[in-house]
């Protein structure tokens, strides 16, 4: 059973944090209370920390700035995104001077372009080798999307292998005030789904790169050194399920999931709250 705690005596208990960005440390209102204050708390404990956002929509460097906005002064060597994640994948994955259809941000379009992908415009007759689907803004969105499903259509019909690549698998997102958004999770799971019934029988799936999945938390590792080490994020499926699987303690602070007993996957430690 997870226990419940303050995230002051979390913070004497580890070595080092991986921080969740929204939900955590902001929403889309600004910052969350006792956000500011723990990011102070950790710099005076010279802990080691860094914040591990599925974002891929942003910039690490775009990310700090707008972080330092709303009073956490966190350098971009200290942002972990899942966008940041795209060109590993692509050099892994052969996908360098592939035909790349980004559905996002211009910082999306960035990452992508950085990775060795060569950009193609977001319409449905585009001849693509590759789908990138990082946000739910930056575009129009339905007729965005549609683009995109048409321009995957096209691919898979005339028989042209097509790459699948999801950094951000989150479906929701806190906008604050108790109100909510849909992500990139929910945008591919759409396409994928439309695709599936149009190829019933073709393996068809997004590759995802951010949390739960290993690599976010391979390489938060990587940068933080050490044993001890803690997750605080405030989503189930996410946060917590990936930081367990990866062999780090969770946090799980009230926000999107709400732990219940009957829940498939336990945290470490429930906190009700930063500022608590």
């Amino acid at each position: 059973m997870p226990r419940p705690a303050r995230i002051a005596e979390l913070l004497e208990a580890y070595d080092g944090f991986l921080l969740d960005a929204y939900g955590v440390l902001k929403d889309a209102s600004g910052a969350l209370p006792g956000a500011c204050e723990l990011v102070a708390r950790l710099d005076d404990l010279g802990k080691p920390y860094v914040v591990v956002t599925n974002d891929a929509s942003r910039l690490p460097a775009t990310i700090a700035r707008s972080l330092a906005g709303l009073g956490m002064a966190i350098p971009a060597e200290r942002i972990v995104t899942s966008g940041s994640l795209l060109a590993p994948h692509f050099a892994a994955a052969g996908l360098v001077g592939a035909r790349c259809m980004v559905v996002g941000t211009a910082d999306s379009h960035r990452y992508v372009a950085d990775a060795g992908g060569v950009i193609a415009p977001l319409a449905g007759t585009a001849d693509i080798d590759a789908l990138i689907v990082c946000d739910d803004a930056g575009f129009d969105f339905l007729p965005g999307i549609e683009a995109a499903l048409s321009a995957a259509v096209r691919a898979l019909d005339a028989g042209r292998p097509l790459a699948l690549v999801l950094p951000n698998p989150d479906l929701v997102y806190p906008k604050g005030s108790g109100q909510y958004g849909f992500t990139s999770g929910a945008i591919a799971l759409l396409i994928e789904t439309a695709l599936r019934r149009r190829h019933p029988g073709r393996d068809v799936a997004f590759t995802q790169l951010g949390k739960p999945r290993p690599p976010m938390f391979a390489e938060a590792r990587r940068r933080l050194g050490g044993d001890r080490l803690l997750m605080v994020g405030d989503q189930l499926e996410t946060d917590v399920a990936g930081a367990l699987a990866a062999g780090i303690d969770a946090a799980l602070v009230t926000g999107v999931s709400r732990w219940t007993p009957d829940a498939a996957i336990e945290p470490t430690w429930i906190v009700e709250g930063l500022a608590s």
